[in-house]
Protein backbone atom coordinates (compact mmCIF):
# COMPACT_ATOMS: atom_id res chain seq x y z
CA UNK A 1 0.00 0.00 0.00
CA UNK A 2 1.61 3.25 -1.01
CA UNK A 3 1.61 6.14 1.84
CA UNK A 4 2.62 9.78 1.61
CA UNK A 5 6.12 10.48 2.70
CA UNK A 6 6.60 12.04 6.04
CA UNK A 7 5.34 10.75 9.43
CA UNK A 8 4.63 7.29 8.78
CA UNK A 9 7.02 5.86 11.41
CA UNK A 10 5.70 5.90 14.63
CA UNK A 11 7.19 5.06 18.37
CA UNK A 12 5.27 4.91 21.30
CA UNK A 13 6.42 4.98 24.94
CA UNK A 14 4.01 4.20 27.87
CA UNK A 15 4.73 3.15 31.64
CA UNK A 16 2.32 0.25 31.07
CA UNK A 17 4.20 -2.95 31.96
CA UNK A 18 4.45 -5.53 29.58
CA UNK A 19 5.34 -9.55 30.06
CA UNK A 20 7.13 -11.34 27.89
CA UNK A 21 5.21 -14.61 27.06
CA UNK A 22 7.09 -16.53 23.81
CA UNK A 23 3.20 -18.41 23.62
CA UNK A 24 1.79 -15.23 21.69
CA UNK A 25 3.09 -14.71 18.37
CA UNK A 26 4.89 -10.88 19.26
CA UNK A 27 5.99 -12.49 22.52
CA UNK A 28 4.57 -9.82 24.81
CA UNK A 29 1.53 -9.06 26.57
CA UNK A 30 -0.28 -7.09 29.31
CA UNK A 31 -3.34 -5.98 30.35
CA UNK A 32 -6.68 -4.17 30.22
CA UNK A 33 -7.29 -2.12 26.72
CA UNK A 34 -3.73 -1.04 26.12
CA UNK A 35 -3.13 -3.79 23.52
CA UNK A 36 -6.43 -3.27 20.90
CA UNK A 37 -5.34 0.98 20.92
CA UNK A 38 -1.99 0.09 20.23
CA UNK A 39 -2.76 -2.02 17.55
CA UNK A 40 -5.26 0.57 16.13
CA UNK A 41 -3.12 2.86 16.34
CA UNK A 42 -0.52 0.72 14.76
CA UNK A 43 -2.76 0.69 11.36
CA UNK A 44 -2.11 4.52 10.99
CA UNK A 45 1.87 3.61 10.68
CA UNK A 46 4.28 1.82 8.78
CA UNK A 47 5.91 0.37 11.42
CA UNK A 48 5.52 1.49 15.12
CA UNK A 49 8.09 0.77 18.26
CA UNK A 50 6.81 0.12 21.34
CA UNK A 51 8.48 1.32 24.52
CA UNK A 52 7.67 -0.07 27.60
CA UNK A 53 8.73 -1.73 30.74
CA UNK A 54 9.07 -5.23 30.73
CA UNK A 55 7.44 -6.51 34.25
CA UNK A 56 9.56 -8.97 36.26
CA UNK A 57 8.58 -12.83 37.08
CA UNK A 58 5.87 -14.84 34.49
CA UNK A 59 2.75 -13.54 32.89
CA UNK A 60 -0.05 -13.30 35.29
CA UNK A 61 -3.03 -14.90 34.16
CA UNK A 62 -5.84 -12.35 32.25
CA UNK A 63 -3.00 -10.46 30.02
CA UNK A 64 -4.08 -9.93 26.06
CA UNK A 65 -1.30 -10.27 23.53
CA UNK A 66 0.44 -7.03 22.07
CA UNK A 67 -0.33 -6.61 18.35
CA UNK A 68 -0.67 -4.21 15.36
CA UNK A 69 1.26 -3.75 12.01
CA UNK A 70 4.74 -3.93 11.81
CA UNK A 71 5.20 -3.80 15.88
CA UNK A 72 7.82 -4.23 17.70
CA UNK A 73 8.22 -3.66 21.54
CA UNK A 74 11.53 -2.39 22.51
CA UNK A 75 11.73 -3.72 26.30
CA UNK A 76 13.30 -1.72 29.41
CA UNK A 77 13.67 -2.18 32.57
CA UNK A 78 11.35 -1.93 35.54
CA UNK A 79 11.41 1.42 37.48
CA UNK A 80 11.23 0.21 41.31
CA UNK A 81 9.12 0.51 43.73
CA UNK A 82 6.12 3.32 44.29
CA UNK A 83 5.18 6.89 45.61
CA UNK A 84 8.67 8.57 47.42
CA UNK A 85 10.91 5.27 46.80
CA UNK A 86 10.08 5.43 43.09
CA UNK A 87 11.51 9.01 43.15
CA UNK A 88 14.73 8.24 44.89
CA UNK A 89 15.39 5.33 42.07
CA UNK A 90 14.04 7.14 39.27
CA UNK A 91 17.35 9.23 38.23
CA UNK A 92 19.40 5.64 38.39
CA UNK A 93 16.71 4.27 36.32
CA UNK A 94 16.72 6.95 33.34
CA UNK A 95 20.25 6.40 33.70
CA UNK A 96 20.35 3.43 32.39
CA UNK A 97 17.04 3.54 29.98
CA UNK A 98 17.38 6.87 28.37
CA UNK A 99 19.50 5.79 25.71
CA UNK A 100 17.26 3.00 24.39
CA UNK A 101 14.06 5.57 24.74
CA UNK A 102 16.12 8.34 22.70
CA UNK A 103 17.29 5.96 19.98
CA UNK A 104 13.70 4.50 19.67
CA UNK A 105 12.43 8.55 19.14
CA UNK A 106 15.19 9.77 17.35
CA UNK A 107 14.68 6.99 14.40
CA UNK A 108 10.75 7.49 14.33
CA UNK A 109 8.63 10.47 12.72
CA UNK A 110 6.82 11.11 15.26
CA UNK A 111 6.26 10.29 19.37
CA UNK A 112 3.48 9.13 20.70
CA UNK A 113 3.62 9.74 25.07
CA UNK A 114 0.82 8.32 27.24
CA UNK A 115 0.62 9.88 30.73
CA UNK A 116 0.38 10.19 33.76
CA UNK A 117 3.70 8.38 34.16
CA UNK A 118 7.11 9.30 34.55
CA UNK A 119 8.20 6.97 31.57
CA UNK A 120 5.53 8.66 28.98
CA UNK A 121 7.23 12.22 30.23
CA UNK A 122 10.23 10.88 29.75
CA UNK A 123 9.09 10.42 26.26
CA UNK A 124 7.79 13.62 26.06
CA UNK A 125 11.05 15.34 26.87
CA UNK A 126 13.07 13.29 24.52
CA UNK A 127 10.50 13.83 21.34
CA UNK A 128 10.82 17.80 22.52
CA UNK A 129 14.29 18.04 22.14
CA UNK A 130 14.77 16.42 19.39
CA UNK A 131 12.19 18.49 17.81
CA UNK A 132 9.86 15.47 16.92
CA UNK A 133 5.99 15.42 15.77
CA UNK A 134 4.77 14.59 19.14
CA UNK A 135 1.42 13.13 20.06
CA UNK A 136 0.24 13.21 24.37
CA UNK A 137 -2.45 11.33 24.99
CA UNK A 138 -3.57 12.21 28.95
CA UNK A 139 -5.18 9.03 29.91
CA UNK A 140 -5.71 9.79 33.85
CA UNK A 141 -8.36 12.10 35.13
CA UNK A 142 -8.05 15.30 33.61
CA UNK A 143 -8.54 18.50 35.60
CA UNK A 144 -8.24 16.46 39.00
CA UNK A 145 -4.33 16.48 39.82
CA UNK A 146 -3.71 13.88 43.01
CA UNK A 147 0.20 14.33 42.47
CA UNK A 148 2.87 17.08 42.33
CA UNK A 149 3.96 15.11 39.13
CA UNK A 150 0.57 15.56 37.58
CA UNK A 151 0.08 19.32 38.54
CA UNK A 152 3.48 19.30 36.44
CA UNK A 153 2.65 17.68 33.47
CA UNK A 154 -0.63 20.18 32.97
CA UNK A 155 1.35 22.96 32.88
CA UNK A 156 3.93 21.50 30.64
CA UNK A 157 0.72 20.36 28.03
CA UNK A 158 -0.85 23.68 28.60
CA UNK A 159 2.06 25.21 27.71
CA UNK A 160 3.19 23.27 24.71
CA UNK A 161 -0.22 21.69 23.23
CA UNK A 162 -0.32 23.18 19.46
CA UNK A 163 1.19 22.63 16.34
CA UNK A 164 2.87 19.29 15.99
CA UNK A 165 2.30 19.25 19.45
CA UNK A 166 -1.10 16.75 19.73
CA UNK A 167 -2.35 16.98 23.11
CA UNK A 168 -5.70 14.82 23.33
CA UNK A 169 -7.50 14.06 27.29
CA UNK A 170 -9.19 11.06 28.11
CA UNK A 171 -12.50 11.91 28.69
CA UNK A 172 -15.52 14.45 27.86
CA UNK A 173 -17.50 17.27 28.68
CA UNK A 174 -18.63 20.33 27.43
CA UNK A 175 -16.47 22.16 27.42
CA UNK A 176 -12.49 21.71 26.04
CA UNK A 177 -10.27 20.47 28.24
CA UNK A 178 -8.21 23.74 29.03
CA UNK A 179 -9.26 26.97 28.99
CA UNK A 180 -5.67 28.13 28.96
CA UNK A 181 -4.78 26.41 25.74
CA UNK A 182 -7.76 25.43 23.64
CA UNK A 183 -5.58 23.06 21.29
CA UNK A 184 -6.18 20.42 24.11
CA UNK A 185 -9.39 18.00 23.00
CA UNK A 186 -11.33 15.58 24.23
CA UNK A 187 -10.98 11.95 22.84
CA UNK A 188 -12.77 8.97 24.35
CA UNK A 189 -11.32 5.56 25.29
CA UNK A 190 -12.87 1.90 23.89
CA UNK A 191 -11.29 -1.20 23.32
CA UNK A 192 -14.00 -2.68 21.24
CA UNK A 193 -14.18 -2.82 17.30
CA UNK A 194 -17.29 -2.41 15.22
CA UNK A 195 -17.44 -6.51 14.42
CA UNK A 196 -16.82 -7.34 17.86
CA UNK A 197 -19.77 -4.91 19.35
CA UNK A 198 -22.07 -6.39 16.67
CA UNK A 199 -21.46 -10.12 17.38
CA UNK A 200 -21.55 -9.80 21.82
CA UNK A 201 -24.87 -11.51 22.55
CA UNK A 202 -27.23 -9.33 24.28
CA UNK A 203 -27.20 -10.08 28.49
CA UNK A 204 -30.23 -11.74 29.45
CA UNK A 205 -32.82 -9.58 30.71
CA UNK A 206 -33.57 -9.58 34.42
CA UNK A 207 -36.99 -10.81 35.74
CA UNK A 208 -39.57 -10.44 39.00
CA UNK A 209 -38.29 -13.45 40.77
CA UNK A 210 -35.37 -13.95 39.51
CA UNK A 211 -31.83 -13.19 41.39
CA UNK A 212 -30.57 -10.24 40.20
CA UNK A 213 -26.86 -10.16 39.01
CA UNK A 214 -24.88 -6.91 39.80
CA UNK A 215 -21.29 -6.70 37.91
CA UNK A 216 -18.89 -4.16 38.24
CA UNK A 217 -15.49 -3.75 36.85
CA UNK A 218 -12.55 -1.88 37.56
CA UNK A 219 -9.42 -1.51 39.16
CA UNK A 220 -9.99 -2.30 43.27
CA UNK A 221 -8.56 0.94 44.65
CA UNK A 222 -9.94 3.59 46.84
CA UNK A 223 -12.13 6.23 44.87
CA UNK A 224 -13.96 3.67 43.12
CA UNK A 225 -16.24 3.03 46.23
CA UNK A 226 -16.83 -0.86 45.04
CA UNK A 227 -17.35 -1.26 49.66
CA UNK A 228 -19.90 0.80 49.11
CA UNK A 229 -21.73 -1.05 46.69
CA UNK A 230 -20.83 -4.12 48.50
CA UNK A 231 -22.58 -2.66 51.33
CA UNK A 232 -25.76 -2.16 49.68
CA UNK A 233 -26.17 -4.89 48.30
CA UNK A 234 -26.22 -6.37 51.74
CA UNK A 235 -28.75 -4.13 52.64
CA UNK A 236 -30.93 -5.00 49.40
CA UNK A 237 -30.76 -8.47 50.17
CA UNK A 238 -33.10 -8.67 52.88
CA UNK A 239 -35.88 -7.40 50.19
CA UNK A 240 -34.55 -8.60 46.44
CA UNK A 241 -32.16 -11.80 45.68
CA UNK A 242 -29.21 -10.06 44.63
CA UNK A 243 -25.46 -11.20 43.73
CA UNK A 244 -22.58 -9.36 42.80
CA UNK A 245 -19.90 -10.53 40.58
CA UNK A 246 -16.53 -7.87 41.11
CA UNK A 247 -13.83 -7.69 38.40
CA UNK A 248 -10.58 -6.27 39.04
CA UNK A 249 -7.76 -6.39 40.92
CA UNK A 250 -5.85 -4.23 43.31
CA UNK A 251 -4.60 -2.80 46.48
CA UNK A 252 -8.35 -2.68 47.58
CA UNK A 253 -9.22 -6.86 46.92
CA UNK A 254 -8.15 -7.87 51.02
CA UNK A 255 -10.43 -5.12 52.05
CA UNK A 256 -13.34 -5.76 50.12
CA UNK A 257 -13.69 -9.87 50.82
CA UNK A 258 -13.08 -9.20 54.20
CA UNK A 259 -16.13 -6.45 54.34
CA UNK A 260 -17.92 -9.10 52.11
CA UNK A 261 -17.27 -11.82 54.89
CA UNK A 262 -18.16 -9.17 57.79
CA UNK A 263 -21.56 -8.65 56.07
CA UNK A 264 -22.04 -12.21 56.12
CA UNK A 265 -22.75 -12.05 52.46
CA UNK A 266 -19.10 -13.76 51.21
CA UNK A 267 -21.55 -16.31 49.44
CA UNK A 268 -22.80 -13.87 46.91
CA UNK A 269 -20.19 -11.96 46.16
CA UNK A 270 -17.63 -13.39 43.68
CA UNK A 271 -14.32 -11.55 43.24
CA UNK A 272 -12.98 -12.42 39.50
CA UNK A 273 -9.76 -10.82 40.20
CA UNK A 274 -8.05 -9.86 36.54
CA UNK A 275 -9.54 -11.21 33.98
CA UNK A 276 -8.63 -10.89 30.41
CA UNK A 277 -10.96 -9.22 27.68
CA UNK A 278 -12.95 -12.05 26.61
CA UNK A 279 -13.27 -13.26 30.17
CA UNK A 280 -14.41 -9.38 31.39
CA UNK A 281 -17.48 -9.89 28.04
CA UNK A 282 -18.23 -12.88 29.20
CA UNK A 283 -18.59 -11.59 33.01
CA UNK A 284 -20.89 -8.73 31.73
CA UNK A 285 -23.35 -10.37 29.43
CA UNK A 286 -23.67 -12.87 32.24
CA UNK A 287 -24.90 -10.21 34.14
CA UNK A 288 -28.66 -8.27 34.84
CA UNK A 289 -26.99 -4.94 35.63
CA UNK A 290 -24.00 -2.64 35.78
CA UNK A 291 -22.81 -0.53 38.91
CA UNK A 292 -19.64 2.05 39.29
CA UNK A 293 -20.02 4.47 41.93
CA UNK A 294 -17.07 5.82 41.35
CA UNK A 295 -15.70 9.06 42.73
CA UNK A 296 -13.52 10.14 39.68
CA UNK A 297 -13.36 8.48 36.08
CA UNK A 298 -11.70 10.22 32.78
CA UNK A 299 -13.93 7.70 30.15
CA UNK A 300 -13.86 3.83 32.12
CA UNK A 301 -13.95 1.50 29.18
CA UNK A 302 -15.61 -0.94 31.19
CA UNK A 303 -19.22 1.36 31.39
CA UNK A 304 -18.60 0.95 27.51
CA UNK A 305 -18.13 -2.42 27.35
CA UNK A 306 -21.80 -3.01 29.83
CA UNK A 307 -23.20 -0.49 27.74
CA UNK A 308 -22.00 -2.70 24.73
CA UNK A 309 -23.64 -6.07 26.29
CA UNK A 310 -27.01 -4.46 26.79
CA UNK A 311 -26.47 -3.83 30.86
CA UNK A 312 -28.75 -1.12 32.11
CA UNK A 313 -25.98 0.89 33.49
CA UNK A 314 -25.96 2.66 36.96
CA UNK A 315 -23.05 5.05 37.79
CA UNK A 316 -21.94 8.31 39.50
CA UNK A 317 -22.32 11.48 36.78
CA UNK A 318 -18.47 12.36 36.83
CA UNK A 319 -16.89 13.30 33.98
CA UNK A 320 -18.04 12.48 30.95
CA UNK A 321 -20.61 9.94 32.33
CA UNK A 322 -23.83 12.31 33.01
CA UNK A 323 -23.42 12.68 28.83
CA UNK A 324 -22.70 9.51 28.04
CA UNK A 325 -25.92 8.16 30.28
CA UNK A 326 -28.11 10.92 28.83
CA UNK A 327 -31.78 10.23 29.66
CA UNK A 328 -31.78 6.68 28.59
CA UNK A 329 -28.29 4.59 28.75
CA UNK A 330 -28.27 4.49 32.46
CA UNK A 331 -29.41 6.01 35.92
CA UNK A 332 -27.06 8.36 37.11
CA UNK A 333 -26.66 8.02 40.88
CA UNK A 334 -26.98 11.26 42.99
CA UNK A 335 -24.24 10.58 45.23
CA UNK A 336 -22.32 6.96 45.99
CA UNK A 337 -23.61 6.25 49.49
CA UNK A 338 -24.42 3.13 50.19
CA UNK A 339 -28.32 3.77 50.90
CA UNK A 340 -28.31 5.66 47.99
CA UNK A 341 -26.95 2.86 45.44
CA UNK A 342 -29.73 0.45 47.61
CA UNK A 343 -32.46 2.88 46.68
CA UNK A 344 -31.42 2.74 42.92
CA UNK A 345 -31.25 -1.09 42.58
CA UNK A 346 -34.44 -1.62 44.53
CA UNK A 347 -36.56 1.28 42.12
CA UNK A 348 -35.12 -0.87 39.02
CA UNK A 349 -36.33 -4.12 40.21
CA UNK A 350 -39.62 -2.53 40.54
CA UNK A 351 -39.83 -1.59 36.96
CA UNK A 352 -37.91 -4.34 35.10
CA UNK A 353 -39.19 -3.36 31.80
CA UNK A 354 -37.30 0.31 32.00
CA UNK A 355 -34.29 -1.99 32.92
CA UNK A 356 -34.98 -3.74 29.37
CA UNK A 357 -35.27 -0.47 27.46
CA UNK A 358 -32.39 1.31 29.30
CA UNK A 359 -30.26 -1.83 28.23
CA UNK A 360 -31.66 -1.74 24.92
CA UNK A 361 -30.73 2.21 24.56
CA UNK A 362 -27.30 1.51 26.33
CA UNK A 363 -26.26 -1.46 23.35
CA UNK A 364 -27.19 0.79 20.99
CA UNK A 365 -25.51 4.11 22.09
CA UNK A 366 -22.46 2.06 22.40
CA UNK A 367 -21.77 1.27 18.95
CA UNK A 368 -20.61 5.23 18.70
CA UNK A 369 -17.30 4.70 20.28
CA UNK A 370 -15.53 1.97 18.45
CA UNK A 371 -12.18 1.63 17.92
CA UNK A 372 -12.85 2.30 14.39
CA UNK A 373 -14.02 6.00 15.27
CA UNK A 374 -11.53 6.35 18.44
CA UNK A 375 -8.40 5.34 15.38
CA UNK A 376 -10.50 7.74 13.10
CA UNK A 377 -10.50 10.60 15.46
CA UNK A 378 -6.94 10.68 15.90
CA UNK A 379 -6.33 10.50 12.25
CA UNK A 380 -7.98 13.69 12.08
CA UNK A 381 -6.06 15.56 14.77
CA UNK A 382 -2.98 14.19 13.54
CA UNK A 383 -3.41 15.02 10.01
CA UNK A 384 -3.85 18.63 10.96
CA UNK A 385 -1.10 18.88 13.26
CA UNK A 386 1.39 16.49 11.71
CA UNK A 387 2.70 17.70 8.10
CA UNK A 388 3.31 14.40 5.67
CA UNK A 389 1.34 12.57 7.86
CA UNK A 390 -0.02 9.44 5.65
CA UNK A 391 -4.10 10.26 5.70
CA UNK A 392 -4.60 5.97 4.61
CA UNK A 393 -5.50 3.59 6.90
CA UNK A 394 -5.89 -0.74 7.00
CA UNK A 395 -8.92 -1.54 8.38
CA UNK A 396 -9.02 -2.95 12.02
Amino acid sequence: MARAAGVVSLTVVSHKPCWRDPSYQNGWATDGGFPFQIGAISELFETTNLVVPSARGGPPSGLTPLFGRRLRVIPLTMPLGRGKWRRWTLAPWAVRNLPGIWNACLYADGVHALIPGDVGMLGILVALAQRKPLFVRYCGIWGHPSRFSHRLAFQLLERIAGGRNVVLATGGGPTEPSARNREIRWIFATSLTESEMGHLPQAPLWRPGQTLRVVTVARQEPGKNTDRLIQAVSAVRGRLPVELDVVGDGSQLTALRGLADRLGIADHVRFHGRLDHASVLRVLTDGHLFCLPSESEGFPKAVHEAMACGLPVVVTGVSVLSSLMGQVNGVILQDSEPETIATTLLDLARDHERMARLGASAREGARHYSLERWREEIRSHLRVGWPGFAHDASVL
